[in-house]
């Protein structure tokens, strides 16, 4: 069956079910999108490596890399390979010692090794003929590359100040933040630290 690449273009809140997200894959070469509903860690899980963010303690996805690359096993690709009662089934292709070894796994964890492996994310026509999606002309020019993030209130930490902080003291504070292990308030303190560099 002939593999059909696929890439991450939007991360956001699910309008289908709350509390959840939805990554958004996208043909390489192509114009069809496939949405997927993930749960809240695993979308954090993604966003901190899209964002090549380093928290101060190894998060789940970020252990098993490490767990992988110990033992010389590298990961080739990951391939979204079933879709069953609307379902998104995933296999993680590894290789060690020159064998393929195929490891089965959510679609979302392994969509967070994807990202921090820097390996390509592959489908099957199939799944793109079911689950896929083709955008309206007037939403083709919105932009995608960078994942949107889930926005609620903050504990005093809160971000509607962020503009108040000079850039010495938002990076302070993101390190801070990263201590405390609390991803989204760094996500938004971190858009605005490139908000600025774009400035």
């Amino acid at each position: 069956m002939k593999k059909i690449e696929l890439e991450i273009v939007a991360l956001s809140h699910s309008i289908t079910q709350s509390h959840n997200y939805a990554v958004v894959l996208g043909e390489v070469e192509g114009v069809r999108r496939l949405p997927i509903v993930i749960g809240g860690f695993e979308a954090q899980a993604i966003a901190v490596a899209m964002e090549r963010m380093t928290p101060s303690r190894p998060l789940t996805h970020d252990l098993f890399k490490n767990t992988l690359l110990t033992f010389n096993i590298e990961l080739k690709e990951i391939i979204i390979n079933n879709l069953m009662e609307g379902v998104f089934y995933a296999r993680l292709i590894c290789i060690k010692d020159g064998e393929v070894i195929e490891v089965d796994s959510r679609t979302s964890d392994a969509l967070a090794m994807a990202v921090r492996f820097e390996c390509p994310i592959y489908t099957y026509e199939f799944i793109l003929e079911k689950a896929g999606i083709v955008l309206e002309e007037e939403t083709e020019g919105v932009e995608e590359s960078k994942p949107k993030r889930r926005r609620k209130k903050e504990p005093e930490t809160d971000t509607t100040s962020l503009g108040n902080y000079t850039t010495d003291e938002l990076k302070e504070k993101l390190k801070e933040i990263l201590e405390q292990e609390n991803y989204e308030l760094a996500a938004r303190i971190r858009d605005e630290l490139n908000k600025r560099d774009d400035d």
